[in-house]
């Protein structure tokens, strides 16, 4: 089973701030990231508590890195 982040550790584990990860989810934002990890509901109604995959979170910290060398 995976690991399921809060918000917080997401925050920490990509070295944002949690509005700057609120801003790469927002497609209003000019932060906006579309292929930044996507949360999921944790509960029943569809409302409230969200969690990330965390195996979802390395990926694109994995890819970002990509990235980088590509440039290099």
């Amino acid at each position: 089973m995976p690991n399921i982040l809060r918000i917080q550790i997401v925050a920490k584990k990509v070295g944002m701030s949690v509005s700057s990860v609120r801003n790469r989810l927002n497609p209003k934002s000019k932060y906006y990231d579309p292929t930044f990890p996507k949360p999921f509901c944790l509960g029943l109604t569809g409302k409230g508590a969200v969690g990330w995959d965390e195996d979802e979170v390395d990926r694109w910290i994995e890819s970002r890195k990509a990235k980088r060398d590509l440039a290099a």
